[in-house]
């Protein structure tokens, strides 16, 4: 069969890159070329094909022998299929105020999933038993949620991470009071990478129940996955997932993806390589007098206190967020696509705005 014709341009201009999302990149050349490997013919739908199935024996070799992925489109989908399938529900889920699930999912945790969110403030976007015991009360109370998880994230929404002592300590003391951890890597890969250590070692190993396991901002085109450690929750899984809106009856394009980052090592290149620009970033922004770094830089992510018009005239060159735009925050990421020329001359736009 001859290729079909297209009459499909290019709208864009691909050497143009900024530091707003890692979420901004394309997918990642070996990703495509697994994608097209698996389009040939048709597989069975719905997760029975031999993507999905194969998927399974790559998941457990990175999270170990009960583990199990479902699996779906996006990091939102997961987190609230995820958090679901650990709750009752009178359930509740007790989470950084900063968390992804808190503060940029449009209230799908709460809304679609039915969970409430017992937040807690945190310095530095991290979790520990201290801080979960501000919420961790009132099991009996029926005129209150009943905590049943604590949801961490890795790397955190402020770029930091947690050791595995440290998710330990949480998995324990969250275990001990009868709830369950969940753990949102849409980073994930990110964080193995700045610790360099496999991903069990701070999963698994330490007890973790569930997890939301990050594709799209590490190299996929779409779609992430559900990992069920602990075996509870399969069963609520399979079905909340088709009920959630988040089963894929083309599965075997999500799932060829998920093989190509973690089959070998691809998912460990990309998530390097984005940390190390963002190290790169850092070193360049900390010649800029007037220019402070508010967290440790351990992830691909950069948080930066400047002057408001500076930002301004800055995203007219580069795009990028403000974090907290009345305090002068801004975030800059950087993905598996970031070269040095692009930090480079992003570092010179900043020296020039400073200057003006």
């Amino acid at each position: 069969m001859n290729p079909p014709k297209t009459d499909a341009r290019r709208h864009h201009d691909p050497e143009v890159r900024g530091f707003a999302s890692d979420n901004y990149a394309g997918a990642h050349p070996e990703v495509l070329a697994a994608l097209a490997l698996a389009n040939g013919g048709h597989q069975i739908a719905y997760g029975e094909d031999d993507y999905t199935e194969n998927l399974q024996r790559i998941i457990r070799s990175h999270f170990g022998a009960t583990a199990e992925a479902f699996p779906v489109f996006n990091g939102t989908g997961a987190n609230v299929v995820a958090l679901q399938a650990v709750t009752d529900r009178w359930g509740a889920v007790i989470c950084a105020e900063s968390a992804h699930i808190n503060v940029d999912e449009g209230g799908a945790p709460e809304r679609m999933g039915g969970l409430k969110l017992l937040t807690v403030p945190t310095p530095d976007g991290k979790l520990t038993p201290e801080l979960i015991d501000r919420q961790a009360w009132g099991w009996d109370d029926e005129h209150r949620a009943m905590p049943q998880v604590v949801s961490i994230t890795q790397s955190t929404e402020l770029g930091t991470l947690y050791t595995p002592d440290e998710i330990r300590a949480i998995c324990e003391h969250a275990h001990a009071h009868g709830m369950k951890v969940h753990l949102d890597g849409s980073r994930i890969a990110n964080a193995a990478a700045s610790l360099n250590v496999p991903m069990r070692t701070f999963t698994n190993a330490v007890d973790v129940d569930i997890l939301s396991l990050g594709g799209t901002k590490n190299g996929a085109l779409f779609g992430e996955a559900v990992v069920v450690i602990n075996q509870d929750a399969v069963r609520r899984m399979k079905h909340l997932r088709k009920l959630s809106m988040q089963l894929a009856s083309k599965m075997r394009f999500v799932s060829v993806q998920l093989e190509a980052l973690l089959a070998k090592d691809l998912w460990l290149r990309n998530a390097r390589r984005s940390n190390e620009m963002a190290q790169r970033l850092a070193e360049g922004v900390r010649a800029v007098h007037g220019v402070d770094i508010l967290y440790p830089v351990q992830a691909n992510g950069v948080f930066a206190r400047l002057p408001h018009d500076v930002s301004v005239r800055l995203q007219k060159r580069f795009r990028f967020y403000f974090w907290d735009e009345a305090a002068g925050v801004v975030r800059w990421m950087c993905a598996f696509d970031t070269t040095e020329d692009d930090v480079d001359a992003f570092v010179a736009a900043l020296k020039e705005e400073m200057a003006r």
